[in-house]
């Protein structure tokens, strides 16, 4: 079931007259940096100079700050092996993560990697970014809850569309400028959405990275992992068990 709605959004993507009215963008490299190529990445982002990122598949779960540079882990902590670990964001000074068929998150100090609580949701856990005022979590669906950051409870949500017609399989988030972006699930694609209307105001296609023209072997070695380094203007790509990890930039087609 999973398979066939990924492959249904993909179609939605590709389809010529569906993205007439839809801008498209190619991505450029500017940068290559070392990734683990054993980390299953779900979540990223960029904070204080530093790479955190969360992996899944059960047993092998961890939530880690890491050296741009160098792709090594500074620290890490390990999330119980009953839990596939998925998205991350921070929040003042803590960092929340989601799990996948769980419905627990957990909120993590950003100065120790301790466990701090834990917290509940319905339906699955997928991507996990902020803005000024939520977190704002995907769950695999077209819908895109934003979450009040406190009570980590949904205060409202958006349905992502694609000239008019619901896309779903919105995996990991990242908050870019006063716009979401999000890669979609087992697509070589990303889309630019919009955060008041869930509206996709263009598609970027990554072909021009490596592990896109040509792929790793194993199947799951999908796109995923969006960070932006806002002091620096700086957008950074991966994937599941890629080896590099990309600073880019969007150019329209």
């Amino acid at each position: 079931m999973r398979l066939r709605a990924a492959l249904a959004s993909f179609l939605l993507l590709i389809a010529a007259p569906a993205l007439a009215a839809t801008p498209r963008y190619s991505v450029q490299i500017v940068k290559t940096y070392p990734h683990d190529p054993a980390a299953f990445t779900e979540g990223l982002f960029y904070l204080n100079d530093s790479l955190y990122e969360s992996t899944g598949r059960n047993g092998q779960s961890w939530i880690r700050q890491v050296d741009l540079a160098t792709g090594k882990p500074l620290r890490q902590v390990s999330i119980d092996k009953r839990y596939f670990g998925e998205g991350v964001a921070p929040w003042k000074g803590r960092i929340v993560s989601l799990t996948w068929r769980s419905g627990v998150g957990f909120v993590w100090s950003q100065a120790t990697l301790k466990p701090l609580r834990t917290f509940h949701y319905r339906g699955e856990g997928w991507g996990l970014t902020a803005d000024a005022h939520n977190l704002i979590m995907s769950d695999g669906t077209a819908t895109i809850k934003f979450l009040d950051p406190v009570t980590l409870k949904a205060v409202r949500t958006i349905t992502v569309t694609l000239d008019g017609q619901p896309l779903d399989q919105i995996n990991e988030l990242e908050w870019v400028k006063g716009e979401l972006i999000a890669n979609v699930w087992r697509t070589r694609q990303l889309a630019r959405i919009d955060p008041k209307t869930g509206v996709v105001t263009g598609v970027v296609d990554l072909y021009n990275l490596p592990e896109i023209a040509s792929p790793p072997a194993d199947p799951d070695a999908v796109a995923n992992g969006i960070a932006y380094d806002a002091a620096h203007d700086r957008l950074f790509l991966t994937g599941k068990l890629w080896p590099h990890l990309y600073e880019v930039r969007f150019a329209p087609e």
